[in-house]
């Protein structure tokens, strides 16, 4: 490419408090449409607001996190424009004394490359409620249950240079934000969605292009495929002496394209001025402090001590501390099976397998850690093999019960009977005699490759119940004659 690829995010995440960040209605996702407000959040002459101090609480812990600047005093405006879901005609939010500034972020690529990611500011702020088209017959539905609910915006600076840095750094923000347990990161419920501000510029050139924006992306997916999507629009339109117009955009992951929603709007179209009804908010060094003691352990806290405790690979511990839910899990099963390296494999290996495949997060597994460690310890203690343990794990997946009741009914106990497993090696070396000659013309190198075939034999015979530590040996012995 001739272009430098130029990107800053907006990420909103919904912080999780019981009520809303100036009245006391309920915060949740699903309720019934317009059940969830008061007349504080409908904007009623006379209503007047009460900031929720456990919302400032959770971003100061945010602000913590990123090494940022805390605003000691800081103040709510009112960001005027009309839309229909925003009955009081303005969204109460911070501009210029915001309650976090700027901090930084290292976060680490595929190839682990290191990048540190500016964080400008991030500031409260009131969400707006949510229209709903369908079902409405060339109608709108308003429905507030969602406004003033309170978000934390959180913008970077425009230091980001691909789509794959853009998805690490969301993802990197999705931790924090889930271990420090100010949000519950559900980017499909809109918990925590996406604005992606992206410009081009030729290649060595220091001055930002005319950028656009593309509105609310709620997921990692739709974020690098709304970023590559949007890079090659504008390159063509470049390339062919065209100028890129500064407009917010809208990505439809269903054609993967971006399409014009509307002129992007400077800050002083929305004629930003301090709110009347709040006043600013004063913190005192010991509130800050007192914050900062009592963080939870941070993802790269916790990925240096399990390569430290568990003497994990970077590569497992990055993996397996990503998400807080995931590093759970696996301490769980090493709390129960004290062997760290087996839960780890199981963990990336065949339980993310299943995960995958059913779209689920490891919080929904059917699973769970202490059901999933009673099968490894069956591992452990050689009442079965690793091959069999992983037809035990689909069957719990699917419902069938515990390891031991599936153990006992499907009869999969491992044969660990040495007399019956010789018996069984020597049936099978009877049955293939030409490739036990072949075996034993060979080269040793060739003879490791050629055993496979002989294990494979056995373990058919044995319905895979033959104890492989039992059977190699074995099978060395009597091969060699």
């Amino acid at each position: 490419m001739n272009w430098e690829v130029v990107i800053g995010l907006e990420i909103h995440a919904q912080l999780s408090t019981k009520s809303k960040l100036f009245s006391g209605a309920a915060v949740g996702f699903g309720a019934e449409p317009n059940t969830q407000t008061t007349l504080v959040d409908l904007g009623m002459p006379g209503a007047l607001p009460v900031f929720n101090k456990e919302a400032l609480r959770m971003a100061v812990m945010f602000g913590h996190a990123v090494n940022a600047e805390i605003g000691m005093t800081s103040i709510f405006a009112r960001k005027n424009y009309f839309y229909p879901d925003l009955p009081k005609g303005y969204q109460t939010s911070q501009m210029d004394d915001p309650i976090v500034g700027k901090g930084a972020l290292d976060i680490t690529l595929e190839d682990g490359t290191v990048r540190r990611i500016g964080i400008t500011r991030a500031h409260l702020e009131e969400d707006a409620g949510k229209s709903l088209h369908e079902d409405f017959q060339g109608m709108t539905g308003i429905d507030l249950n969602r406004s003033s609910t309170p978000l934390l915006e959180i913008v970077s600076e425009p230091d980001i240079r691909s789509a794959k840095e853009a998805v690490a750094y969301v993802k990197m923000i999705h931790s924090i934000v889930t271990y420090l347990g100010i949000c519950d990161g559900n980017m499909a419920e809109g918990s925590m969605r996406c604005d992606i501000n992206l410009s081009l510029r030729p290649k060595g050139q220091s001055e930002y292009g005319t950028r656009t924006e593309i509105k609310n992306v709620n997921s990692f997916r739709f974020i690098e495929k709304a970023i590559y999507t949007e890079i090659e629009r504008q390159a063509d339109i470049l390339e062919d002496g065209g100028k890129i117009v500064q407009e917010t955009r809208l990505y439809d992951p269903d054609k993967n394209e971006t399409r014009s929603m509307r002129s992007k709007e400077d800050a002083n179209d929305y004629r930003y001025f301090p709110c009347p009804d709040l006043l600013p908010v004063e913190l005192t060094e010991e509130y800050v402090e007192a914050i900062r003691q009592n963080l939870p352990e941070l993802p790269t806290q916790k990925a240096a001590r399990f390569i430290e405790q568990y003497k994990l690979s970077d590569y497992d511990a990055g993996v397996l501390s990503a998400s807080r839910s995931m590093a759970d899990y696996f301490e769980t099963l090493v709390n129960k099976t004290k062997d760290a390296k087996l839960s780890a494999n199981w963990v990336m290996g065949e339980l993310s397998k299943l995960l995958n495949q059913s779209q689920l997060e490891i919080v929904n597994s059917p699973v769970s850690a202490d059901s999933f460690a009673e099968l490894l310890i069956r591992i452990q203690d050689n009442t079965i093999n690793g091959k069999t343990a992983k037809d035990v794990l689909q069957s719990m997946w699917d419902g069938e019960g515990s390891a031991d009741e599936i153990i006992e009914k499907k009869g999969l106990v491992q044969v660990t009977d040495t007399a019956a497993i010789e018996a069984m090696v020597q049936s099978v070396i009877d049955a293939n005699s030409a490739q036990v000659e072949q075996f034993r013309a060979s080269e040793p190198d060739k003879q490791k490759k050629m055993i496979g075939f002989f294990m494979g034999q056995v373990m058919k015979a044995s319905q895979g119940k033959a104890n492989p530590g039992l059977v190699t040996p074995i099978l060395q012995k009597l091969l060699q004659g």
